[in-house]
């Protein structure tokens, strides 16, 4: 089961708090400034057009892959706390690999195929043992960055979908306003680049939230990344320590 720090909990929610924060406020503004015809926030996002629709499913998108790398990115289904110590118990009672090879196999996490990947190479020493740690570690950190592409996708198109449909609200008012000749109000000219804006503001809104959702998930990769190294670093340093103390326990048997 996923375990959340709490620092990771109060972020969360104040991130969230501050999101309903800033709508709350948005929704009074528009409601303020549609006057008599009581327009809503919800009227106000029907009215920014066709390009709401892929902003919508970007959104929806975004929130789906952010929960879903939260939940696979987290340390236990990485490295669990107790696979590090168990694997080492595993190697020490059996140096040829055998044993830590069914460990590996038997732990569902990451790290289980990492090093599982180089306990198979036990009979061909300690280097064959890092290289192999090194080269699947490479794979999966890989994998890992891979993953979170997407929502950098979401981050970078947003402004630009939302920017594309400021042009195109723009584009209608003003030709409005060229086809009446010029004789359309000024409060109808404001009223269509008005609701030409939601799109733009709909689109930052998206991208802010999923960029710092973006960098936070790097980081716990980066995090993630160079705890698998290290533990690899001391797996290595003890698999090159057994054959020493093998051929120095069979030196003071022969003395």
């Amino acid at each position: 089961m996923m375990k959340i720090k709490g620092w990771h909990l109060v972020g969360i929610l104040g991130f969230l708090l501050v999101a309903v924060f800033h709508v709350e406020v948005f929704a009074d503004e528009a409601s303020e400034t549609a006057g008599e015809e009581g327009e809503t926030m919800w009227d106000l996002i029907l009215n920014g057009g066709p390009v709401m629709i892929p902003l919508a499913l970007a959104s929806i998108l975004a929130l789906a892959l952010a929960l879903e790398r939260f939940i696979a990115l987290n340390a236990e289904r990485v490295i669990p706390p107790q696979f590090i110590p168990g694997l080492t118990e595993a190697w020490s009672e059996d140096p040829s690999g055998a044993k830590a090879a069914e460990f590996c196999e038997e732990s569902d996490c990451t790290a289980g195929q990492i090093f599982g990947a180089g306990v198979s190479r036990a009979s061909l020493g300690a280097e064959a043992i890092e290289k192999a740690i090194e080269d699947v570690g490479a794979r999966e950190a890989d994998k890992f960055k891979r993953s979170l592409r997407p929502l950098s996708i979401i981050a970078t198109v947003s402004p630009l979908l939302g920017l594309l449909g400021t042009v195109y609200g723009m584009i209608n008012a003003f030709g409005e306003t060229a086809r009446s000749g010029g004789t359309a109000k000024t409060a109808q000219l404001a009223e269509g680049i008005y609701e030409a804006l939601v799109t733009t503001a709909t689109g930052l809104t998206i991208a802010i939230p999923v960029l710092l959702l973006y960098q936070f998930l790097q980081g716990r990769v980066d995090n993630l990344i160079d705890e698998i190294d290290e533990a690899g670093s001391d797996f290595v340093l003890l698999c090159a320590e057994t054959p020493a103390k093998k051929t120095a326990a069979r030196k003071k048997a022969g003395a």
